[in-house]
């Protein structure tokens, strides 16, 4: 991911290693939860805490009064692996005091490094895959026999419908709802078909319920989130084969606005959606809604349908800037925000300047930009050679970064005078006297407080920007 460049993330940095916490607990057991890598991750801690409390824990914040001390991972990127390790070597050395604690790793990198933690490095007591949460409470039983657990099955069939999660930010007012788990697509370069497991979608009525309680709760936005958000199906298979006569079907389209209709001052976003399933009814319902943000995230990762092909993407150059075309032609104002990998397997010079001329005719309002780092277990491990240089990646980073950078701050400054419709989250980071939301657009917001409130709609004429930041006065309420 991009950092330190201004733009959004979609692994927040100053998130990563976050401990869970959930109010009211009453068992006299202590679960420590951190958790590592993308909004998928934290979203499965709010399960895993939800889980636990029903089996007598409570969740805590200090680590010196943990029983049971469990890490949520990333196999995305080496660095986020590497933390994730030297947490655990402190683990192991605070159990020579405390030998009765339970260590455990949950997630990605769970389960493709279970047996180098387990039993060559030791560094832990159990290991949980991604879909083997529901049996945490019986892993750590095991343990407490002496014995090592593992369950990383991957499942065809576990989505935690039924499980309500607990929500990190109690009182908050933006939450993220998953509506699939795991990936199909085999795109080279990524390993969570691997560790994820194949594609599943959640029944609908619990996704819509679980919006509904949120609304009622207060929150006034949910992020509907998948690997692959266009490919959710509900009694279809991939092929369009209904399972169920007796069951409707459900789209991607139709979830949208199942959700849409609960109520007007609830806002949807979703992430993350894939060009090659992305159709004209999903743009549509977007922009049929007033409360469906005018905001896609579409990775095209590369511009040159050679190094698409290479990636396994599924679609070519021309296939993407079609796809941004039906955006641009549906929701005139839609922001779009994108992935780009440089110095893929094989990519070169004039590769790379086949990205640079896409990123310039599409005009991104954000992006999140890698060197390519090959992941073990991937597709592209087996068929290709990573034969771009480090610092040949590094430069052409540079280029499209500083492109970017360009593109963002046009993008902003397209905003000043105009009236943004903003969701209060909450004082601003460098001022008590400002607080900070984000439009539908997904741009932040910073503006005095006046007399707004957190979790409530506000009208803000856009008078100024940074590279990363509208800057407003408030107009008035905007419910």
């Amino acid at each position: 991911m991009l950092e330190n460049h201004g733009l959004n993330k979609v692994i927040d940095e100053s998130r990563q290693g976050e401990a869970i916490i959930l109010e009211g607990g009453t068992g006299s057991k202590k679960l420590y939860v951190e958790s590592y890598g993308c909004q998928m991750n934290f979203s499965d801690s709010e399960v895993v805490a939800s889980i636990m409390t029903k089996e007598g824990y409570t969740t805590t914040r200090n680590i010196d009064e943990a029983d049971v001390v469990l890490i949520n991972t990333c196999s995305i990127r080496e660095n986020a692996e590497t933390r994730v390790r030297n947490r655990l070597t402190e683990f192991k050395k605070r159990k020579a005091d405390q030998p009765n604690l339970v260590v455990g790793i949950l997630g990605c990198m769970a389960e493709r490094l279970k047996q180098s933690l387990l039993e060559e490095e030791q560094l832990v007591d159990l290991v949980a895959g991604p879909d083997a949460y529901r049996d945490l409470p019986n892993l750590i039983d095991e343990v407490g026999t002496g014995q090592r657990a593992v369950n990383v099955l991957l499942s065809r069939e576990e989505t935690y419908a039924d499980i309500s999660p607990v929500r990190m930010d109690q009182g908050g007012v933006s939450a993220f709802v998953t509506i699939t788990r795991g990936c199909d697509n085999m795109c080279s370069f990524c390993v969570v078909p691997f560790t994820r497991g194949r594609e599943r979608s959640r029944d609908p009525q619990t996704i819509v319920q679980e919006c509904k309680d949120l609304f009622a709760n207060g929150y006034r936005e949910v992020t509907l989130l998948g690997q692959n958000v266009d490919s959710y199906r509900w009694n279809m298979s991939s092929k369009g084969v209904i399972k169920d006569e007796s069951i409707p079907t459900t789209n991607f389209a139709q979830l949208m606005e199942m959700v849409a209709l609960i109520h007007p001052d609830l806002r949807i976003r979703f992430s993350t959606s894939h060009p090659k399933d992305m159709t004209d009814d999903v743009l549509e319902v977007m922009a049929k809604y007033e409360n469906i943000c005018p905001y896609i995230h579409l990775p095209v990762q590369s511009g040159n349908s050679n190094v698409l092909e290479r990636m396994n993407r599924g679609y070519s150059r021309e296939w993407y800037l079609d796809r941004i075309a039906a955006i641009k032609r549906i929701i005139p104002d839609c922001a779009i925000s994108t992935d780009i990998i440089t110095g893929f397997c094989g990519e070169t010079d004039e590769e790379h300047q086949e990205t640079v001329s896409l990123m310039r005719e599409v005009s991104y309002d954000f992006a999140y930009m890698f060197k390519y780092s090959e992941r073990p277990k991937t597709l592209a491990e087996r068929k290709f050679k990573d034969d771009v240089p480090d610092d040949v990646k590094g430069k052409r980073l540079e280029e499209i970064i500083a492109l970017q950078l360009e593109s963002s701050a046009a993008s902003h400054r397209n905003q000043v005078g105009k009236i943004a419709k903003v969701l209060v989250e909450g004082p601003s980071k460098r001022s008590e006297e400002h607080f900070c939301g984000r439009d539908g657009r997904n741009s932040m917001v910073v503006f005095p407080k006046g007399n707004a409130k957190k979790g409530e709609y506000v009208l803000v004429k856009i008078t100024d920007c940074t590279s990363a930041t509208l800057i407003g006065e408030l107009v008035n309420h905007a419910n």
